[in-house]
């Protein structure tokens, strides 16, 4: 099982466990790619020795290119160097962890390429899910998911033989670090509140997404688009432990689901080595010393943006995309100090129900939708 990667968001919290995987399981790491920290990346560099990295950001591009320059590793920059490493030649597997809609092009120039996608972008299916599955049909490229969720549902699904087999999709959430408090209990509280997830050790962005449980309506959406599924089809259940990654019910009732302790190597080198399963450094589940696990329904009248992906992926065309930029803008204004929690919801319904979205798209109208999406944001805020 030899495989040539190319690591998208290297530096991230997704990028740096994938490399944990990657020197266990042997496999050689051919890019490396980030956004701005050169000082991480060239450590990487040096450790993994890829042909080629990237660097999003021009001024640290420069850096690193210095950094390294006692070293034969090319040295790229901006997005344009983002794609080439998804699209390298000696590459026979992306693995694409960039953080929100940045991603898109990454995976689509990766697409072309015919790359195998180990996908941990939900963003890339959320915006663009139609023109995203179309293509990679007719390129012949796979997509193997990455998030928990998504992973366990794919491990669920082996060995189904027809798709009418399949009843319903169980995807779990943990509630994050606010489940079980009201709206005016939401009114008021911090960055630092909202930060603090009770099982999972993630970027900030993702993190307060997860606060908002807009994560789990954007991964409802991905689940769509990855399974071939309706919206319908899918129940979110909310489990606290976030022991059972999710599961999948049959037409006959049988219920199969996929469990262990919440550590993402697991399905980060799922992804990377299937079919294959290998040894991993991860910990063994004991449910003995679990004793009981916990499921419930999401509060969704205090967590809106959950039904709010829903009802975007029910219309259909680019509205998942207009609620993807809505999000990612007024996520970062919270994180920013510029509004307060409860306005993330807010933002995201009024681009949903103002900014105009195609039924049927290009990839340059799904920037476009995205960027309208920002742009109201920014106006209403104001």
């Amino acid at each position: 099982m030899t495989k040539r990667l190319s690591l998208l968001g290297s530096t991230g919290s997704i990028g740096t466990q994938c490399l944990d995987v990657a020197e266990k399981a042997g496999l050689e790491v051919v890019c490396l790619a980030a956004h701005s920290n050169s000082i991480l990346l060239e450590a990487q560099a040096r450790k993994f020795r890829p042909e080629l990295v990237a660097l999003v950001d021009e001024a640290a591009a420069k850096d690193l290119k210095v950094r390294l320059a006692d070293t034969n590793i090319r040295v790229l920059s901006g997005l344009q160097g983002v794609c080439e490493c998804a699209a390298f030649a000696h590459a026979d597997t992306v693995l694409n962890s960039v953080v929100g809609m940045a991603g898109l092009a990454p995976t689509l120039a990766a697409i072309e390429a015919k790359k195998t996608i180990a996908l941990a972008n939900k963003e890339t299916l959320v915006a663009g899910g139609a023109l995203v599955m179309r293509l990679a049909k007719e390129n012949g490229v796979s997509i193997l998911p990455v998030d928990s969720e998504h992973s366990a549902i794919f491990q669920c699904l082996q060995g189904m033989h027809d798709k009418a087999e399949l009843k319903s999709i169980l995807l779990t959430a943990s509630g994050g670090p606010f489940f079980g408090k009201t709206k005016a209990e939401l009114a008021g509280v911090t960055l630092a509140e909202a930060l603090h997830h009770p099982n999972w050790s993630m970027g900030a962005k993702i993190t307060v997404d997860s606060a908002t449980m807009m994560n789990k309506g954007l991964e409802l959406i991905e689940a769509v688009w990855l399974f071939g599924v309706s919206p319908e089809q899918i129940r979110i259940i909310v489990h606290r432990e976030s022991i059972l990654h999710s599961a999948v019910e049959f037409s006959d009732n049988a219920v199969i689901a996929q469990l262990g302790v919440p550590d993402m190597r697991v399905p980060i080198q799922y992804a990377l080595t299937y079919p294959a399963r290998i040894e991993s450094p991860v910990k063994r589940l004991s449910l003995t010393e679990l004793g009981t696990l916990h499921f419930c329904l999401p509060d969704e009248d205090t967590f809106r943006c959950l039904p709010l992906c829903r009802k975007a992926i029910a219309r259909g065309g680019l509205a998942p995309c207009v609620v993807n930029g809505a999000n990612e803008m007024a996520n970062r204004l919270f994180r920013k100090g510029k509004i307060g929690f409860l306005q993330i919801a807010d933002l995201v319904e009024g681009a949903l129900e103002n900014v105009a979205g195609k039924q049927s798209y290009t990839r340059e109208d799904i920037f476009a939708a995205d960027q309208a999406a920002r742009d109201y944001v920014l106006k209403a805020m104001r």
